[in-house]
């Protein structure tokens, strides 16, 4: 005798939820279970009009169903991490630098000067992740919120030809959006996921993170706002990552500082909403004849170190 194959629960079946409520949730994007269980009752409430008491119940019945949010034993976690998956980032050393490479699940960020070769390695990063798992890809499309319209397909194409890729393959799989200030860019996260619907996403590119929020609250009366504004922000990036098992990679810019930071006194801004929030940090500086240093500051496994990439007309190389 066959077993029924178990029924997927979907939100109409966590309690409180009726037709009307599904309709608001689905309408802001919490359209299946795994999404409202890792939703904070706040943004919840916010988004789709449900009053709070009532979000924190829905939340609730959503972490039991989709069984999260309790103690788990060492031996669960490695089981569960398991599912993490690695992105070349096209450089040996730089894969080796992050353990294997750009990590599903997590927020890699990479900041330095202009001219430090972040933007060259979302670049390279978004065409290695349509190459096959076989070379180091998810073989995906791939999201890139671009908040200083430094996307160039040129670049994408070159990339591509240096892979042995067929450019117009690459270029129809990546997304780009332009953001074009704080709030528009915070909203092209949140709506990041009904595109997930339609395309296989593994990586999540922000190319950056900060120059809106840097550049619309400033001085000391404003900090604290831009701070809970870029502090949901990068939940909601994690949370994309986590639901979708995806790469989350962004830059970041710097601003100098009185104090030194790693013998250089330039500093990644975002404070430590950012440096708590991001998994991996990554600070990139200027070399001679095309290298850049990429040093690991932050990983919740990783030792400290560096290592020398070369930036060339076919992408990201390992320096000599």
């Amino acid at each position: 005798m066959v077993e029924k194959e178990e029924k997927k629960l979907t939100i109409e079946d966590l309690p409180g939820v009726g037709e009307a409520t599904a309709e608001k949730l689905r309408e802001n994007g919490y359209d299946d279970i795994m999404n409202l269980a890792v939703a904070s009752p706040k943004d919840l409430s916010e988004l789709s009009g449900i009053a709070e008491g009532a979000a924190i119940k829905i939340i609730a019945a959503a972490r039991k169903s989709a069984d999260i949010g309790n103690f788990e034993t060492g031996e669960q976690i490695l089981q569960r991490r398991k599912d993490v998956m690695k992105l070349t980032t096209g450089s040996k050393n730089l894969d080796e630098l992050l353990g294997g490479g750009f990590e599903t699940q997590s927020i890699t960020e990479f900041f330095g000067e202009f001219g430090s070769g972040k933007t060259q390695i979302m670049h390279q990063a978004a065409v290695n992740a349509t190459m096959s798992e076989e070379q180091g890809g998810f073989d995906c499309d791939v999201l890139i919120i671009d908040s200083e319209n430094t996307f160039r397909p040129e670049r994408i194409i070159q990339m591509s030809k240096g892979k042995d890729l067929d450019p117009d393959v690459v270029l129809k799989r990546i997304h780009v959006a332009r953001a074009y200030n704080s709030h528009h860019q915070i909203l092209l996260a949140e709506k990041a996921g009904d595109l997930a619907k339609e395309f296989p996403i593994r990586l999540m590119i922000v190319d950056s993170l900060t120059s809106h929020f840097r550049s619309e609250y400033m001085g000391r009366g404003s900090l604290s706002e831009r701070q809970q504004l870029l502090n949901r922000h990068m939940h909601d990036l994690l949370r994309f990552g986590t639901v979708n098992n995806a790469v989350i990679a962004v830059t970041n810019q710097v601003s100098a500082r009185p104090d030194v930071f790693f013998g250089d006194p330039m500093a990644p801004i975002g404070g430590n909403i950012v440096g708590h929030t991001a998994t991996f940090r990554v600070y990139l500086r200027k070399g001679k004849a095309g290298k850049r240093i990429a040093r690991l500051i932050d990983s919740p496994y990783l030792p400290e170190g560096e290592t020398v990439i070369q930036l060339s007309e076919n992408g990201i190389l390992d320096g000599v």
